[in-house]
């Protein structure tokens, strides 16, 4: 086996408009693909997108409220949970038609007023409804810690915390996203942590630490650590999540092992 890396399209090919971005992944090797949000285009578009270009739709976010003035997710806060059962509707809808089996529960930022015991019931209450609906569907909900340095006041932050909602709500297609970036900022000891969640791990996404950018450009050993995944046995998806340092396609040489070129 080898590590299979889906190209994070809200981050990466930014030289291109949105649209554009999937034939730039193909023609690099990649073939899948995640990003944020679809929401704001139209869903047949990327179909085809995808289709043209031979691309495989791995992953994208249930709607996070309005990320322009400042929401990260919804789904701590109990002023918003028609709101958030609207979204995961949505989010289905697309998922349909761009025949994609992975969707992502951004927790969000804690309300001002509302209490620890408060947001994490309205968390499980919020997992609980929308785990079911997308089993219906084959489709797996993922639960993801966020590091406090790049969102200030995100409710979630350590793999331990999201581990012990993902099996207070108890539905098994409820897994964890495991963003090795944001989880070295707040606890390290990835390998560790890595293996002794690896079965309840449904994703992986990567950057490299401090700048958020591609693997080799900070502390982290991707080298190591991409084996080492493999040989626990991951089948899955590895999202590129990160800034490119410069032009997109001059930082890939660190993919090229995983790449289909």
């Amino acid at each position: 086996m080898m590590p299979k890396l889906a190209a994070n399209l809200t981050m990466m090919f930014n030289e291109w408009e949105f649209l554009k971005r999937f034939k730039e992944a193909s023609n690099s090797g990649f073939r899948g693909v995640e990003y944020l949000f679809p929401y704001e285009f139209n869903k047949k578009d990327i179909a085809e997108e995808l289709l043209e270009n031979e691309l495989q739709q791995i992953l994208f976010d249930l709607p996070a409220g309005n990320w322009d003035v400042g929401d990260r997710g919804i789904a701590v806060d109990p002023q918003r949970r028609k709101e958030f059962e609207d979204g995961v509707g949505l989010a289905l809808e697309y998922a349909d038609v761009l025949n994609c089996s992975i969707l992502t529960c951004l927790a969000g930022i804690l309300p001002s007023g509302v209490s620890d015991s408060v947001a994490r019931t309205t968390l499980v209450a919020n997992l609980s409804f929308a785990a079911p609906l997308l089993k219906q569907k084959g489709i797996n909900l993922l639960l993801e810690p966020i590091n406090t340095i790049d969102i200030p006041g995100y409710w979630l932050n350590r793999t331990s915390d999201a581990i012990s909602i993902i099996r207070e709500v108890n539905q098994e297609n409820l897994l964890l996203q495991y963003d090795i970036y944001h989880m070295q900022i707040m606890e390290g000891n990835l390998a560790k942590t890595i293996e002794d969640n690896i079965n309840t791990i449904g994703h992986f996404q990567l950057a490299d630490n401090p700048g958020r950018n591609e693997p080799g450009t900070g502390e982290i050993n991707y080298d190591y650590l991409l084996k080492y995944i493999d040989n626990l046995g991951y089948e899955g998806w590895i999202g590129c999540e990160y800034k490119p340092s410069s032009v997109t396609l001059d930082g890939l040489e660190w993919a090229k092992p995983y790449l289909n070129n």
